[in-house]
């Protein structure tokens, strides 16, 4: 029997491509912003200003979370947490999700009230800070991108909240601009209302996405676009396998999928060279570097935990269906 595995326990992949420094000046310029924009919106009397505030202060947020976690996510593992507090990542990415969904409830509302009975706005007030707000949202965009690498949006599910929370608040600004222009240029000062509600949408759309994504890792599904009966369906049909079982495919942090599985061998073949096959095979078909396989011969007398069925082993309580060669998958 071979029970063995392929992995590196140092930072996730998102983790390790994180550079504070960028972090770090992003959040400055959004704090800078956000506290004149504050004083703007309450002189010119805008629920757009201010949510757009608020949304830059869920930014910053988001930001410090990853800085903090980041540094957890890079410690060594210690004590019980075997793979050390890589998941941490995943906690503030759910959290800069929840905390998006709650905001926009309460702009969502108070923007709604403002249509019913709408107070009059300083339309040329908003309209130049909105500018002024989409430059310093692309910068910030700007280097958190170079946060992460500088290879578009970042891979890690922690960075890439705090690059969602950036450009949302980006298209948010750009819709604030619109509805200070029409404000200034017509007088309609629903326009301040309806802009809110954009922001809001916007909100819920990516704060859904970072709350569906982080659950599916808390809840150990497969990463998003891999088929687990594809994967073994094809680990089946790699040469001397005769069995694939209790497969399982996970993710422990953004980037970094994990995947065990029992694999049974025809007898008389190497189970050493048939497990390097499948952690090959594993790691350059689908990214999966880290990698346990429990090898057995087929047909042989039962270990301890094992029960014998039709001439081949099976795990007591196996889950999940078996992959065979030929089975039609």
């Amino acid at each position: 029997m071979a029970g063995n595995h392929r992995h590196a326990h140092g930072p996730a992949s998102g983790a390790e491509g994180t550079d504070a420094r960028w972090l770090a000046g992003a959040l400055a310029l959004i704090l800078a912003f956000m506290a004149g924009e504050v004083i703007a919106g309450l002189a010119a009397n805008s629920l757009a200003l201010i949510s757009d505030a608020a949304h830059m202060l869920t930014d910053a947020a988001s930001i410090g979370l990853v800085l903090v976690t980041t540094r957890l996510a890079a410690r060594p593992p210690a004590g019980g947490y075997t793979y050390g507090l890589k998941r941490a990542e995943i906690l503030s990415a759910q959290a800069n999700g929840i905390t998006l969904v709650l905001l926009a409830a309460w702009l969502g509302y108070t923007a709604i009230r403002r249509l019913v009975t709408p107070p009059a706005v300083a339309g040329g007030t908003v309209l130049a800070v909105a500018l002024v707000g989409v430059a310093v949202n692309v910068a910030a965009t700007l280097l958190i991108v170079r946060a992460g690498g500088g290879r578009g949006v970042p891979r890690s599910l922690n960075l890439a909240g705090a690059f969602r929370h950036i450009v949302t608040d980006l298209y948010a600004f750009a819709a604030t601009a619109v509805a200070g222009l029409v404000i200034l240029l017509t007088g309609f000062a629903r326009a301040d209302a309806i802009a809110t509600l954009v922001v809001v949408v916007l909100m819920v759309q990516a704060g859904a996405g970072l709350i569906r994504e982080s659950g599916r890792i808390f809840l150990e599904a497969a990463p998003a676009g891999l088929d687990p009966g594809a994967v073994g369906a094809a680990m089946a049909r790699r040469r001397h396998v005769t069995e694939v079982h209790d497969l399982h495919i996970w993710e422990i942090t953004s980037g970094m999928p994990a995947a065990s599985a029992h694999v049974l061998v025809a007898p008389g073949e190497d189970c050493h060279a048939v497990r390097a096959d499948l952690e090959a095979f594993l790691s350059d078909e689908y990214g999966i570097t880290h990698a346990t396989l429990q090898v057995d011969h087929a047909g042989l007398p039962p270990a301890p935990g094992l029960i014998q069925v039709s001439q081949e082993q099976h795990c007591d309580d196996a889950h999940g269906p078996a992959y065979r060669p030929g089975d039609g998958r």
